[in-house]
């Protein structure tokens, strides 16, 4: 079975219930993620081998994110406990014309003081094919860039598949920031998925699939990727949304079909994207199957309630086939 490690900060999510605003809101609905533990919650679920790597508080906060991704089969054997804090963040779930806003609350949390010596990187990567990491970690804090770059050399010495998630963050920093830090980290990639901030600093970040294609090749040549992929999303409303996906292999470049479908919790489908690739990745499929794949598993999630997305394989394949949304008796 192909063993997948993923590193990046627990985070708990609250959100006030039935589409109310913050300053509505006299309750909040608890779920736990993170981009890196979504992407190990969702292939363990899809049957590989997935282990997630972070630092939590070693008190009920912290056990409790590491339990709800443990029950879905992850190994979070190399999780290291101290600190004083779990990451958190807020999130006001957008309808209609309304956006959805997200504020966090992650300064001081216990991954933002880990120490280069808590993580095993020679121990963790033994026996591992591949290592995902986004680009939210190192935006966490510069301790957390240089642990980052110190796991991608080990991933990178041990012969691991390395992908990298761009996931830029706005409100964590800046494109000149991201850039500075990132330029250093893509090199080590063999995948990367979103457009890297280079490439974001000259565009406009409301990209246009037909005029922003060919960046996609840029980024190959430029860090000399296998692939490099990214979703195009076209939003009708907070509520409603389109999405396709393209790839570039460094020969041909892919686009998926594009699906138009209702929101029910968008949080995690970038996430999901790269779970689909990664998996449409490990089980050797053609790059239009493993794209098609990938695209499918994104939508999915956008159907189901809190970060992580709960699916199996064969409920992917079935909507990557134009499956039916007919009652399953």
């Amino acid at each position: 079975m192909k063993k997948i490690v993923t590193f990046g900060e627990a985070l708990m999510r609250l959100s006030p219930p039935n589409y109310q605003r913050f300053l509505q809101a006299r309750n909040f609905d608890i779920n736990y993620g993170g981009a890196e533990a979504n992407v190990a919650l969702a292939l363990a679920n899809l049957g590989y081998d997935s282990y997630y790597v972070t630092k939590v508080p070693d008190n009920a906060l912290g056990h409790a994110a590491i339990n709800s991704i443990r029950q879905f089969g992850v190994n979070t054997n190399y999780v290291v406990y101290g600190g004083d804090k779990l990451g958190l963040y807020f999130l006001e779930t957008g309808s209609s014309v309304r956006a959805s806003n997200v504020i966090y609350d992650r300064k001081n949390s216990a991954i933002s003081s880990a120490k280069s010596e808590e993580f095993d990187w020679d121990e963790i990567f033994t026996g591992k094919d591949m290592f995902l990491v986004t680009g939210i970690t190192p935006a966490i804090s510069d301790k957390l860039a240089q642990i980052t770059e110190e796991a991608l050399k080990k991933a990178k010495e041990k012969n691991l598949e390395i992908v990298i998630d761009v996931n830029y963050r706005a409100k964590m920093w800046d494109l000149k920031k991201a850039n500075q830090v990132m330029t250093k980290l893509l090199p080590y990639a063999d995948i990367v998925i979103g457009f890297t901030p280079d490439i974001l600093l000259e565009i406009d970040q409301n990209l246009d699939p037909d005029e922003h294609v060919n960046l996609l090749k840029r980024m190959v040549e430029t860090y000399d990727l296998k692939i490099a992929a990214s979703t195009f999303r076209t939003s009708h409303s907070a509520n409603h949304n389109s999405l396709k996906a393209k790839l570039y292999d460094g020969k041909k470049l892919y686009t998926s079909k594009e699906y138009e479908f209702d929101i029910v919790d968008r949080v995690g489908g970038g996430d999901s994207f790269t779970t689909g690739l990664i998996s449409g990745i490990m089980d050797e499929k053609p790059i239009q199957e493993a794209l098609e794949f990938a695209t499918a598993t994104s939508v999915w999630k956008h159907t189901i309630p809190g970060d992580a997305n709960i699916v199996i394989k064969e409920e992917i394949e079935n909507l990557a086939k134009g499956g039916s949304t007919l009652v399953q008796r």
